[in-house]
């Protein structure tokens, strides 16, 4: 069981460094397996969204990495694009039938895992957000860019969109400071079981996320985080 608070200490430097050789080697690995294992797949998602949303097939975004270095994220793209004739539109009306399957599936996500290969995300880690939330965290909430951003986390196994951006917060802080090994993989495995349940797709009162646009708290304890 884990602790029940993000008030701990930090993991210490030389057991971070080894952890993390240890973390890229398997993201390496795995994500490297699981593009050539799954590129039927991929292919084939690719071609879904080419016929139902059109091209391009990839969403490309520019996101806040490791220490807040942006990256090129890619994932498969979900929405329309803005019909110029009638103007824009919000990702509510953007996010199509189609494209909401996409997300529940985490098929979308796919692509994300040559980001994994590149070094420029993790399989495991705080999700890497827009850029100009940059601006709105606290102190403390800005911490989750002291490891690379992943493609599943804590946060994710632990609600998803259902929670509030300062819960998801607090447990990408408790990830923060508590990361091993051993946690990476249990993340992984809870992942399965979120992902087969389609659990925290949306949060209440609409089909993706609310926009996050600060906190007036820095910090937020945390209950039971097991998983």
């Amino acid at each position: 069981m884990m602790p029940s608070t993000v008030a701990l200490a930090r993991v210490p430097v030389d057991r971070a460094t080894g952890y993390e050789r240890r973390k890229r080697l398997f993201d390496i690995a795995v994500a490297a397996v699981l593009l050539v294992l799954l590129a039927p797949l991929v292919a084939l998602v690719a071609a879904l969204v080419a016929l139902r949303l059109g091209r391009p097939v990839l969403f490309r975004q520019i996101r806040p990495g490791r220490h807040g270095q942006p990256f090129l994220m890619v994932k498969f793209r979900t929405m329309r694009i803005d019909d110029s004739a009638v103007g824009p539109s919000g990702d509510e009306q953007r996010l199509t039938p189609f494209g909401h399957l996409l997300r529940s599936t985490s098929l979308d996500e796919l692509p994300s895992l040559w980001n994994v290969l590149r070094g420029d995300m993790s399989l495991v880690g705080p999700r890497p957000l827009l850029t100009e939330y940059l601006d709105r965290y606290s102190p403390e909430q800005a911490r989750r860019h002291e490891v690379r951003p992943g493609i599943t986390g804590l946060a994710q196994v632990r609600g998803r969109n259902a929670v509030s951006w300062e819960e998801k917060f607090a447990h990408d802080t408790w990830y923060v400071d508590n990361r091993s090994f051993r946690l990476d993989l249990r993340i992984l495995l809870a992942t399965v079981t979120t992902v087969l349940t389609r659990r925290g797709i949306a949060a209440a009162g609409t089909r993706t996320a609310h926009e996050f646009h600060g906190s007036g708290s820095s910090t937020r304890q945390l209950e039971d985080v097991s998983l």
